[in-house]
C-alpha cells in the first residue's frame, strides 16, 4: 500500500486554480458520488476546486432505495460522459462504485471514507466484524424501514470537524436510505479490474478507520490520511479534490 499525505504546497496550487496539464493519460471527466445520509451537494466544494483545474464535473444524485437503483443512475451518469472519467465514491458511495465502476469509459477510483466490499460481501456484513462505531449506534430505521442519523447527534458524529450552525445545517439535507440496501451483496467490485484510491478519515465516528485502511490495503490502492471526520468532502475539500485530480493524471 502506497502511503502519503497531501503536501501543502499541492493543496495551495489546487486553490490557485492552475489547469490540469494535458496528456495522453489525463482523464478529463470526474463523476461523484455521494455516501448516506447525504445528499450530491456534499461535492460540491470538491466539485468546484476540480473544475477550477479544467475538469468536467458531474455529481450524481442517486435514490438512495436499492444498490441496483444508486448502481443504475450512476451508470446513467457514466454514459453520458465523453472520454476517460475518474469514479469517486464517499461512503455507501463506496459500494456504488465498486458496482458501477466496470464501464470502459472509467479509469480510476477513488473511495474516499467509503466502504470497498469485494464479490459477495455486503455493507451489513462488513460492519458485523467488530462493536458498532459511534456514528452507527446514532442511526435509526423509520417505520417503512429508512435508515437516518439522529439529527441530534449528526453534527458529531458525521462532521464532528466543521462549525456546528455548518454541521446542524447538514442535518437538515439529511437523506435516508433503505436500510435493505446495506443486506445487498457485491456482485462485480470493480476495484479489481481499474487503478484504486483511497482517502482514510482518521477521525471517523461512522466507520472505523481501521476498516477503511483495511479496505485500502486490500485494494493496494494508493492512499492518503486526512485529519478528518467521515464527511472529508465537505470538512477537507482541497485534499480530497487534491486525491482525484492525482488519480486524474494517472500519477
Amino acid at each position: 500500500m502506497k502511503m502519503h499525505t497531501v503536501g501543502a504546497a499541492l493543496a495551495a496550487i489546487l486553490a490557485m486554480g492552475a489547469p490540469v496539464a494535458a496528456s495522453a493519460a489525463t482523464a478529463h471527466n470526474v463523476v461523484l458520488v455521494p455516501g448516506a445520509f447525504t445528499d450530491k451537494s456534499s461535492w460540491d466544494q470538491v466539485a468546484h476546486l476540480l473544475r477550477n483545474k479544467g475538469l468536467k464535473v458531474t455529481e450524481v444524485d442517486i435514490p438512495l432505495t436499492s444498490l441496483d437503483a444508486d448502481v443504475a443512475a450512476t451508470r446513467k451518469v457514466l454514459d453520458a460522459q465523453k472520454g476517460s472519467t475518474v469514479l469517486v465514491g464517499h461512503s455507501w458511495g463506496g459500494v456504488v462504485i465498486g458496482e458501477g465502476g466496470d464501464s470502459p469509459k472509467v479509469k480510476a477510483l477513488v473511495y474516499v471514507a467509503a466502504f470497498a466490499p469485494d464479490k459477495g460481501e455486503s455493507v451489513q456484513a462488513l460492519s458485523s466484524n467488530g462493536p458498532p462505531t459511534e456514528g452507527l449506534k446514532a442511526v435509526h430505521p423509520d417505520a417503512k424501514g429508512f435508515l437516518s442519523v439522529d439529527p441530534a447527534a449528526f453534527p458529531h458524529v458525521f462532521v464532528g470537524d466543521v462549525p456546528a450552525p455548518e454541521g446542524a445545517e447538514l442535518a437538515t439535507k439529511q437523506r435516508p436510505i433503505n436500510g435493505a440496501a446495506f443486506g445487498a451483496q457485491a456482485t462485480v467490485a470493480a476495484w479489481h479490474l481499474k487503478p484504486t484510491y483511497y482517502a482514510i478519515s482518521a477521525n471517523d465516528l461512522m466507520i472505523p478507520p481501521q476498516a477503511e485502511a483495511f479496505f485500502a490495503q486490500r485494494m493496494k490502492a494508493t492512499t492518503v490520511t486526512l485529519q478528518s471526520s467521515h464527511a472529508s468532502p465537505v470538512a477537507h475539500p482541497a485534499e480530497v479534490a487534491a486525491l482525484i485530480e492525482e488519480a486524474a493524471k494517472g500519477q
